[in-house]
């Protein structure tokens, strides 16, 4: 290769992008004073922008105010299958989203089965179920909890028997117990419901869970808050413990813009520090910190007044900005003080340092925001508007390093300018010095093993691999917080004594059409040719309520319609039949009666005897799930008391007329609608609840395998399908999503980023050599991931896209560097030992900024934070 084919050089296209962009340099340092000013004034009105109409929205109301959003919904577009079946099943079955308080008395002999905890309970749950607020727009109903379908002892019925066939409905614990005596009662009473056992009341006697449906997700911080306030008051008996999905993903949001306000300033400070260290000169550094503060306010601005929510990813914005947008300016004063003793003059050396930097800062920038913004083409929106934004803000670092800078270097006192340039070459104990002898003799010793290095290279792609292959996708929003969270701690000592306070639903229905009246009247008339007979007046009996049954369906709005009119065309027949022909339409009535009984899946014995086949075997075979409860449990309960309370009798009846005798005396009870989130009126469609001792997506899988694995080998006796819903679910489902998204994304980016290298160096190999460092370091981050078992989550998924877009920029700035120099003259050997020195230097310096910037994530009491740091 001949020194003119290598000096990578602008292309036609790279030409005209290099004169526009020079033009800007140039007159950057003409009119330092607009340049400097503009910039000022317009990070103003932005910050402007975003406060006021956050802080005062009704006087700013046109601008779009701040919006904070955690809910794991939004991790899917609106559109999504799984996320529109999720809001249907949940208003089919008038589901809430549940705030889950735990009380807990390891001091007490009973546990929380004494009158005082009991009283405090007792309190509590009344206190809760008054807890609403208008509407936020002040139109519609009040949000906050649903008082009716909260489940605490205060709020839910005792099932007895009464006497013979008979079932006696009373409050729990309609007013708190007087009496030692009276709270045993109560756990009693608890206890011997299978339904309530280890999910109201711990098995041991020493907690019970109080369930809050609350109105949605996004008011479950606020429920928290109240709870606190009460709980103050109550005494220091009992310990309580709030936690939850929704509280989780609320607090969570909370949290969240707190630690915005924490980390990304003390990034700003550590970034700050480390540039006074390199440079020793405060008003120097306060260039790039500009560059920095534009950058990140510019893109959140951005973010807010287009009508984006900050979500988890989005508000980690800043802090990748942060460091990113920096680096361009580093190597601009790095390059700059080098130079600047041989010129004395600012501009003619702005000049030069721009011309030989403006390729290299521009490739780096551009192949930084690819990297992210492949992003993009994950099928997650808040990870879309992550990766776009920081994209974003990566060019607009750029745009305003190339502008800014150079008008800054030229407004810097000349006097001060020297200075620093002679302390820096006075001072042999400086910074700079210290590591251009450690990088002088690292490059010496590079030059010396390459061979080694290469090799060891090599093995480190092999670990990385080899630990690729252990990664486990998983996430769990509880785990969100540290380990001595409230919320985390709340969720460990409340699911190692209940059946689980993370819900998952599955439910079943008809595989084949749903019930209409064309479905009955195929089947009724099926059954009806089958029963004709073969007798004269039967078969001309049966052929009228064929023929009626086809007049009466084309009439007839809904399947239970045909029925009712079929039945009322029977009555007024038999009325005037004869004898002989009365006994046939009384065939045909109980024909029809057997028809409606077959649409009323969920009330077969049959259907239900698999359902409780299929309960018992996910708590015998799954260790995830810790409970679950069906209509089967409302059944057997009931039929147990209308059989003298016989513990024998616990059990699911043999007959239809039996089930439905025990549906309609659980509806004579207090609380005759929690039958609906159990099964719908017509009882087609059926949900399991499963309480999950879990929320990682690993044990949601392996429930979801359980029951498939049941149904393959137990197939229901009718043709029913089963579906999945709950937030539980959907984490998994976005996660898996997120994976898959995240793999084509990194690949695509990947050939990209190889295209720019390639066009840039104008060789594909000089655009594989610098694929090599961004390749090495994601393999190995990632093998050690799989290694050491940490879980591949959202955060874990997000740091490919900053190693690859960060890796790259280190192996531009070298190559670039070390082409011009061979281009000038000189052997390669002495291109890249000149490149060991000042480029060097500044190359490392912004490793340096990179690693330590994000170091302040780690004192974060958000784990995805930490993760990222």
């Amino acid at each position: 290769m001949s020194n003119q084919e290598d000096t990578g050089s602008d292309g036609p296209s790279q030409g005209v992008i290099t004169r526009i962009g020079l033009g800007l340099v140039e007159a950057s340092a003409e009119r330092p004073g607009v340049v400097i000013w503009s910039t000022g004034l317009l990070v103003g009105l932005l910050v402007m922008l975003v406060l006021l109409p956050s802080l005062w929205p009704q006087t700013f109301s046109p601008l779009s105010p701040m919006e904070i959003d955690t809910d794991p919904e939004n991790m899917l577009q609106e559109s999504e299958p799984v996320r529109v079946f999720h809001n249907k099943m949940k208003e089919a079955m008038a589901l809430h989203d549940l705030v889950v308080v735990g009380v807990v008395n390891t001091e007490h002999p009973e546990g929380v089965f004494n009158k005082e905890s009991l009283g405090n309970i007792h309190e509590l749950a009344s206190y809760a179920r008054g807890l609403q607020w208008p509407a936020r727009d002040g139109v519609g109903d009040p949000i906050g909890v649903v008082s009716v379908d909260v489940i605490a002892p205060s709020t839910i019925d005792n099932i007895e028997q009464a006497g013979p066939g008979s079932v006696r409905f009373e409050w729990m614990m309609k007013t708190p117990p007087e009496t030692e005596e009276e709270s045993l009662a109560i756990r009693d009473k608890i206890q011997r419901i299978p339904f309530l056992n280890g999910t109201l009341a711990s098995s041991d006697s020493r907690s019970i869970i109080i369930y809050l449906p609350v109105t949605s997700k996004d008011i479950s911080w606020r429920v928290q808050q109240a709870l606190k306030d009460k709980i103050e008051t109550l005494g220091e008996s009992d310990d309580y413990h709030i936690t939850g999905m929704p509280v989780a993903q609320d607090a969570f949001g909370v949290e969240m813009f707190i630690q915005m306000a924490i980390c990304a300033p003390a990034a700003m400070g550590l970034i700050f520090l480390l540039l006074y260290l390199f440079f020793r000169n405060l008003t120097l550094i306060a260039g790039p910190m500009i560059v920095c503060m534009a950058a990140c306010i510019g893109t959140i601005t951005l973010l807010v007044i287009t009508g984006n929510t900050v979500h988890i990813m989005s508000s980690m914005i800043p802090i990748f900005i942060m460091p990113i947008a920096v680096l361009d300016s580093v190597h601009v004063l790095s390059e700059f003080f080098d130079r600047y003793p041989q010129t004395r003059d600012r501009k003619k050396t702005i000049r030069a340092v721009m011309k030989d930097l403006f390729t290299p800062m521009l490739y780096t920038s551009i192949t930084t925001s690819l990297a992210f913004a492949s992003l993009a083409l994950t099928p997650i929106p808040p990870v879309q508007v992550f990766g776009l934004f920081v994209a974003f803000g990566v060019m607009l670092a750029w745009f305003v390093t190339i502008t800014m800078i150079p008008a800054y270097i030229c407004r810097v006192p000349e006097h001060l300018v020297l200075k620093i340039c002679e302390g820096r070459s006075s001072n042999e104990q400086s910074t700079d010095h210290r590591l251009g002898r450690f990088l002088s003799r690292a490059g010496k010793a590079s030059l010396r093993g390459a061979y080694p290095i290469i090799a060891l290279s090599i093995a480190a792609l092999a670990v990385g691999a080899w630990g690729i292959t252990k990664i486990q996708v998983n996430d769990n929003p509880i785990r969100w917080f540290t380990e001595h969270h409230p919320i985390r701690v709340a969720d460990t000592v409340l699911n190692k004594s209940f059946g689980g306070t993370y819900m998952a639903y599955l439910t079943l229905s008809p595989a084949v059409t749903a019930w209409n009246a064309e479905t009955h009247k195929a089947s009724l008339k099926q059954h009806l040719e089958q029963a004709a007979g073969t007798s004269e007046t039967s078969q001309r009996v049966f052929a009228r309520a064929i023929s009626t049954v086809d007049k009466l369906a084309a009439k007839s709005a809904s399947g239970n319609a045909l029925l009712d009119n079929m039945e009322a065309y029977i009555s007024e027949q038999e009325r005037s039949a004869t004898d002989e022909d009365s006994e046939i339409w009384a065939t045909i009535y109980d024909l029809v009666d057997e028809e409606r009984a077959s649409a009323t899946i969920f009330k077969d014995p049959e259907v239900l005897l698999w359902m409780q086949a299929l309960q018992d075997y996910l708590l015998e075979t799954n260790a995830a799930v810790g409970k679950t409860s069906a209509v089967t449990d409302i059944v057997k309960t009931v039929h147990r008391e209308l059989r003298e309370g016989k513990d024998s009798e616990y059990r699911i009846p043999n007959s239809s007329g039996e089930v439905a005798e025990t549906l309609i005396t659980f509806q004579n009870g207090h609380r005759a609608h929690d039958l609906w989130h159990f099964v719908t009126p017509d009882y087609q469609r059926a949900t399991i609840w499963l309480q999950l001792r879990s929320g990682d997506n690993l044990d949601m899988a392996s429930v979801i395998n359980s029951v498939d694995t049941f149904v393959s080998a137990n197939p229901p006796p009718l043709d029913l399908k089963h579906e999945w819903f709950g937030l539980t679910h959907i984490n998994m489902v976005w996660q898996n999503k997120m994976v898959n998204g995240m793999r084509d994304a990194l690949a695509g980016s990947f050939l990209v980023v190889f295209l720019c290298m390639t066009v840039l160096f104008r060789s594909p190999l000089w655009g594989f050599l610098s694929m090599v460092p961004l390749t090495v370091s994601i393999v190995l981050i990632y093998g050690i991931i799989g290694l050491i078992g940490k879980d591949y989550d959202m955060p874990v998924a997000v740091l490919s896209s900053l190693a690859l877009g960060l890796a790259v920029d280190f192996a531009i700035h070298f190559m670039v560097r070390v082409r011009q120099r061979y281009a000038v003259g000189g052997s390669l050997m002495e291109a890249i030992t000149y490149t060991f020195g000042e480029p060097a230097i500044a190359i490392t310096r912004n490793a340096l900024i990179i690693s330590i910037g994000f170091l302040p994530l780690l004192a974060a009491p958000l784990v995805p934070y930490n993760t990222v740091g």
